[in-house]
């Protein structure tokens, strides 16, 4: 299937004042309502990583599960959950960061990587990059080093792919949306 990039943000519905106002939240909820458009983002990714070294799919909580999941199933490869405090039941790593509208911490079992391992991390979208620059760091306490950080979306107005670049963690996203565009 050829990608293509303006259906993928015909379907990516902005929400404006979402959570809070001034923040314009990109839902990627009705892309997921086309199965074709579906289809068309995870065989863009996995195409992307199929003969690449990954080892590994880092997975963020929670829409990052959605194709980390897939992805995971089609490349073969072990998926490791970053999730949200308090909710893994084993021992953990974890690292707090600031969102463009909170404070958060995530979480990886301690076990999840042993050392050595090429992480690909996933989550829907890059905003300000906090949330993937934690990802990274807690993959990195294990040893394991970050591969690539792919989203469906960029904002790159917020910063988030320009800090990744900056920390060392190449970023790959299918589309970008300017601050002002609809």
């Amino acid at each position: 299937m050829i990608f293509d990039e303006y259906t993928i943000k015909s379907l990516i519905r902005p929400v404006p004042d979402f959570p809070k106002p001034g923040v314009t939240f990109r839902d990627i909820t009705p892309l997921y309502h086309s199965p074709r458009a579906m289809r068309m983002v995870a065989d863009s990714l996995i195409q992307r990583y199929v003969e690449s070294p990954v080892t590994h799919i880092g997975a963020i909580d929670a829409r990052g599960f959605l194709l980390g999941a897939v992805l995971a199933y089609e490349l073969n490869k072990p998926l490791v959950l970053l999730r949200k405090a308090g909710k893994l039941p084993a021992d953990t790593l974890r690292e707090s960061y600031a969102t463009e509208y909170s404070e958060t911490t995530l979480e990886m079992h301690r076990d999840a990587l042993s050392g050595g391992e090429q992480v690909l991390l996933l989550d829907d979208l890059i905003a300000t990059g906090g949330t993937f620059l934690a990802a990274a760091r807690v993959v990195r306490q294990c040893g394991a080093n970050v591969y690539e950080a792919a989203a469906i979306i960029d904002l790159p107005d917020l910063g988030g792919s320009r800090s990744m670049q900056d920390a060392g963690i190449p970023t790959f996203t299918l589309c970008a949306f300017a601050e002002d565009e609809q």
